[in-house]
């Protein structure tokens, strides 16, 4: 078993795990960044823009990758499962199983040419499962560490990847590692998940190939899309009517989640600015219970959304039919305004998703969770970044939806709430 020490362990690798990482580092705190993927970067770096500025989310991410990566006091460690913590008098004891690549990451140059000639394509989980990947793969382009890794359930074994790279970095031998962590403060910013839309059977999720999640609809307007343009995916043509539903799995007792998901309402106002800007013609229509524009700028940016001809209807949509031969859309709603019951037809819809904690073994991570499965927050309006167990602190969307900038203060606390821990103690 390998063993390691450091003064703050950060568990999860994206944009929360990483600024609570670089305070400390900066600090002259040693950490050690864990994340359950093959790269850190979580969901920011799979963004296309933020809003309500619309930067661009990639080149906010990827320079603070960067930096953690290279940083003298962060160590990065990817692609592992956590087994235990344990708290000690005062200190963490981290037991975590890191899972084999079957490529040495120190041999990986990240060309890619294995992923070239690999005749084996699955759906990329990356893509939202829009276009393929193959059983060989970098997970996306700005990953770090940018290592290849190969799918173990896939993989046919037919050698392809072993011919052609330079470095010899196949190692089809490596096993599971096991690593003993010991540190004096634990930050848990494990970030959120989506709802799973494809349970929402009277929208179609899954099952009408037009129909789309909010976040394959994010990975089409992205610069680094896998269309190359705006397309639907059932014939390859230009939407020029989309529609876009809120609310899909939040604030619903009967399925998903009670509590809103307070970011759903402004990604779908950005996705339908983004989407005219590369659509001058098109017509987007957004449908919502209410609207909540809560943040700096945000009333603004609807109201430029108002301006530029996005129509939002105030209504309930029951369902949505597809038509089997031309792959249109139907959606079937109560107008909450007239009192109606419309049908209105659609080339493309989108479902603004909910999101949900990852964390799903409350035992394991020891502090106390919330009534809807966040970590649940000492004194939320003056220690926000306390938990139920002294040492432990949460990070960003850990304890709750929240948009970017709020994830991002909510680290800045949490890494400053750790040294000051850490300090007391002696």
């Amino acid at each position: 078993m390998n063993k390691l020490a450091c003064d703050v362990v950060v568990i999860g690798g994206g944009i929360a795990g990483i600024q609570a990482s670089l305070d400390l580092a900066n600090m002259n705190y040693k950490v050690i960044l864990l994340d359950s993927g093959p790269s850190i970067g979580g969901k920011m770096i799979l963004l296309s823009k933020t809003f309500p500025t619309l930067d661009c989310a990639s080149c906010i991410a990827t320079p603070r990758m960067a930096e953690s990566t290279h940083h003298p006091n962060i160590k990065i460690l990817t692609y592992l499962q956590i087994v235990s913590i344990d708290k000690h008098d005062s200190s963490f004891e981290i037991k975590i199983l890191k899972k084999p690549r079957y490529v040495d990451e120190s041999k990986c140059i990240g060309c890619g040419r294995c992923s070239e000639v690999c005749p084996v394509e699955v759906p990329n989980e990356y893509e939202g499962g829009l276009v393929p990947r193959k059983a060989i793969y970098i997970p996306f382009p700005n990953s770090l560490p940018n290592v290849a890794l190969i799918d173990k359930e896939n993989c046919i074994k037919c050698g392809a990847c072993e011919r052609v790279c330079p470095v010899k970095a196949i190692d089809r031998n490596q096993k599971q590692e096991e690593v003993l962590i010991e540190a004096k403060a634990v930050i848990i910013a494990t970030g959120i998940d989506l709802i799973d839309y494809s349970k929402k059977i009277e929208y179609g999720g899954g099952k009408y190939v037009n129909v789309l999640s909010s976040y394959q609809f994010e990975r089409i307007l992205n610069a680094t899309h896998p269309y190359g343009h705006i397309l639907r995916p059932s014939d390859g043509k230009i939407p020029r009517n989309i529609g876009y539903v809120l609310c899909v799995g939040s604030r619903d007792l009967n399925w998903g989640v009670k509590y809103c998901s307070a970011v759903c309402c402004m990604y779908s106002i950005k996705h339908a600015i983004m989407a005219l800007h590369h659509l001058h013609d098109a017509e987007i229509t957004i449908y919502y219970m209410d609207i909540r524009t809560y943040g700096k700028g945000f009333e603004e940016f609807y109201n430029r959304a108002v301006k530029e001809g996005v129509k939002f209807v105030r209504g309930k949509v029951a369902k949505i039919e597809e038509d089997p031969e031309t792959k249109d859309l139907f959606v079937y709603l109560e107008n909450f305004d007239t009192g109606k019951v419309e049908i209105r037809r659609h080339d493309l819809v989108v479902l603004a998703v909910g999101i949900v904690p990852t964390i799903n073994d409350s035992a394991l991570f020891k502090a106390k969770l919330n009534v809807y499965g966040f970590i649940e927050r000492k004194l939320i309006d003056v220690d926000p970044a306390s938990t139920s167990i002294d040492g432990i602190f949460v990070a960003g969307t850990a304890a709750g939806p929240m948009d970017i900038p709020d994830t991002i203060t909510s680290a800045s606390a949490a890494a400053m709430k750790a040294a000051l821990y850490i300090e007391r103690k002696g």
